[in-house]
This record gives structure tokens, sequence and C-alpha cells, in this order.
């Protein structure tokens, strides 16, 4: 019992996560220190897509299932979870390069935004 709610911690964790990287630039607007989270969490985002590499977060849940009885997944985080809310059909290496070009562009497009608006300060 105990190792499912480790896994499921860090399945809540891993949503967490990818929320922040995704959406954790608006935190900005608010506090300007949350850059200083946001922009590696943005960057290893990023580079999970780019180069298809599966977050440590996936292995450590699925061993944690694993030792609860569970069956573990072999795909990554997002195929497992979130591929049947965003797409249809199995991911693959396009989508993937996609998914990291809109993240890195609606938080270029916000952090851009900052600035400006340090700027006129």
């Amino acid at each position: 019992m105990t190792y499912l709610i480790l896994a499921n911690i860090i399945l809540a964790v891993h949503l967490l996560f990818i929320i922040f990287v995704v959406f954790g630039s608006l935190f900005v607007f608010y506090k300007k220190w949350f850059s200083f989270l946001h922009i590696p969490a943005v960057i290893w985002g990023i580079l999970i897509e780019f180069t298809g590499w599966i977050c440590p977060l996936t292995p450590l849940e699925n061993h944690f299932r694993i030792i609860a009885g569970q069956s573990g997944y072999k795909h990554s985080f997002v195929q497992q979870y979130l591929l049947k809310i965003i797409y249809p059909d199995r991911l693959t290496r396009q989508d993937q390069i996609m998914i990291g070009c809109v993240i890195l562009i609606l938080n270029l497009f916000v952090y851009l935004l900052i600035f400006k608006r340090l700027r006129k300060n």
C-alpha cells in the first residue's frame, strides 16, 4: 500500500511539473523570482520533448507500481496518461517535437511580455 501511495504521489508531482512547465511563466508576472525556478523547468521539459528522453520520474513511478503489485508502463508519462487526452493516436516523434515547440513559443511569448513590462517600469 505504501508503494502505491508513493507511485501516486510521483504521478501527481509529475503532472504538476508538466503544468508548471507549460503555464509557470504566468507566475512570473506576479513574482519575478519564479523565473529562477521556471526557466530551468522549461529547458528540461523542452529537452525531454526534443530528444525523446523519458523523464526520470516515469521509471521511478513504475518501480513503485511494480513493487506494489501493479504493472508498470513502458512509455513516457505523456504517452501513458496525457496521450489519450491530447492525441487520438499514438504519440510520434513529430508530435513530441511539436509539443516542445509549442511550449517554447508559449513561454517565449509570455517572457517577452514580461520583459516589455519591466522595461516600461
